[in-house]
């Protein structure tokens, strides 16, 4: 097993396959992921897209947007769309794609950044803040705000 960690950007032409795998993940309509890449890839944003691979296939990915579905659109960018593919958990392939973001926005002058979830301590290993609760566009419970300076 080889694990590539980039960003679309270094393999643009994994553009449409991304967006369909994180729409198997998630259900949001490819062509919404689709929207957020080519705008990643025509430098139209610095808000990107992070793959790891193994053998050219898509184990993980993140992605980076304005905003995660959630009230507080002052709190921006946003990690979003953070999945392992189930036979790679427990390896740190999220924890490296968190990094791998967080430098690479970092580098670009954009810090802090933020995630929702529902998560508790998964992560905190890798530097994240709590930081509040935040109401989500389409749920009736509040989701935790992170935060990464």
């Amino acid at each position: 097993m080889s694990l590539i960690y980039l960003t679309l950007r270094e393999k643009p032409e994994l553009k449409q396959e991304a967006a369909e795998w994180f729409h198997q993940k998630y259900g949001v309509p490819s062509e919404a992921y689709l929207e957020c890449m080519d705008a990643y890839l025509n430098h139209e944003t610095e808000l990107g897209w992070y793959l790891c691979l193994n053998d050219d296939q898509i184990v993980g990915g993140l992605g980076v947007i304005e905003n995660d579905f959630h009230n507080r659109k002052d709190l921006s960018p946003n990690i979003c769309a953070v999945y392992t593919e189930e036979s790679f958990r427990c390896q740190g392939i999220a924890g490296k794609l968190l990094n791998l973001a967080v430098e690479d926005l970092r580098s670009k002058g954009i810090s802090p950044v933020y995630l929702v979830t529902d998560h508790t301590e998964f992560y905190e290993r890798y530097g994240w803040e709590f930081l509040c609760m935040v109401q989500g566009d389409f749920d009736e419970d509040m989701a935790r705000m992170y935060i990464h300076s």
